[in-house]
């Protein structure tokens, strides 16, 4: 009788406990499982409110948007989209120690710890960009990872050049100071996303033979391999941006993403210090392979940070055209293929 009587006060004691348990576990925030752990109990809170400035170019002494070329698309087709996040990484006074945080594209409440802050901002939605040195805000860098092409052959201003893929669009925004305190409600904290990376709408016009072409894709090289992410402004390393072409009624179209010119802005910049040169390569339809290059310095000169590029006058001869007659396969070996090279996002 004992036993039972044992067996039944554990059976309520069970059917007490169990309720509450669950209760508890639903109203409770274990840290390891909460997404929002650190929103729960704090007072110093910013309230983020993003706005994205969705500029494709920046040119210094033309306005593309008045005096439009005629293209594949207007003008405002190339304005980059807003992207899908944002990652806050918070600095401490010393801006090393750091610790990052995901809010939405709008913004969101964005909790630390108290006391002053430098913060840097980026989208978070990005796939080729290789962000380098983040625990430090002075030295924080976004480049692109490599991307090799069999054909390609440099011209020798540019000979050992990194070649790259375009990088992803990419945003930012940084804050020197955030005095972080306790306040009943989040401090609100605007933020305006600005573009990091800039398009060149590439323009290669041909005067004879373009129906001889199959395929098309280009280079462009001297460009930024970087971008510091705290101002803006560009590494001093150059590397090449390899990209495809589309064809159109007057030759071949490219629309290729870039960190702009290399170390722009600065003290140390001076016009005369680099080249630019273009690339294109066609693949005809009898499978002959053609390489033209361009120099582009002067047009660059003032379209540091995106633009429109036009070359003319790109010619394929009738017996280039013709000789040969065993068409198109756009898988032959000669053509060749892009690889790219894995390297890890930090």
């Amino acid at each position: 009788m004992k036993t039972l009587i044992m067996k039944n006060n554990k059976r309520k004691m069970k059917n007490i406990l169990l309720p509450a348990l669950i209760v508890l576990l639903m109203t409770g925030c274990r840290k390891d499982l909460c997404y929002n752990h650190d929103e729960h109990g704090t007072d110093i809170r910013a309230d983020v409110k993003a706005t994205w400035e969705c500029e494709w170019e920046r040119s210094d002494d033309f306005d593309w948007e008045i005096h439009w070329p005629d293209c594949s698309c207007g003008y405002d087709e190339l304005r980059p989209e807003v992207a899908n996040g944002i990652r806050a990484v918070i600095y401490d006074t010393e801006g090393t120690a750091y610790t990052e945080r995901n809010l939405k594209s709008e913004g969101g409440i964005l909790p630390m710890t108290e006391g002053m802050h430098s913060i840097l901002f980026y989208n978070n939605d990005t796939e080729y960009i290789v962000f380098e040195d983040l625990p430090s805000s002075a030295t924080a860098t976004a480049t692109t990872r490599t991307r090799t092409r069999s054909t390609f052959a440099n011209t020798e201003a540019h000979d050992g050049e990194r070649t790259v893929n375009e990088p992803d669009m990419l945003f930012g925004h940084y804050i020197e100071e955030h005095d972080a305190q306790r306040t009943a409600e989040p401090t609100a904290l605007p933020i305006t996303m600005h573009p990091l990376v800039y398009t060149y709408m590439v323009r290669y016009e041909f005067s004879h033979g373009l129906e001889y072409v199959a395929l098309a894709r280009g280079g462009m090289a001297g460009m930024a391999e970087s971008v510091y992410l705290q101002d803006g402004h560009t590494g001093e390393t150059t590397a090449t941006v390899l990209y495809d072409c589309v064809l159109t009624g007057y030759g071949t179209e490219a629309h290729v993403q870039t960190f702009g010119i290399p170390n722009y802005p600065g003290d140390g910049y001076t016009r005369a210090d680099q080249t630019y040169t273009l690339n294109l390569e066609v693949c005809l339809k009898n499978g002959k392979l053609l390489n033209y290059n361009f120099d582009i310095t002067d047009q660059l000169e003032d379209q540091p940070r995106g633009g429109v590029i036009t070359v003319t006058g790109i010619e394929v001869s009738d017996k280039d055209g013709t000789e040969g007659g065993s068409g198109f396969n756009p898988d032959i070996d000669g053509w060749g293929e892009y690889e790219d090279i894995p390297m890890p996002i930090l």
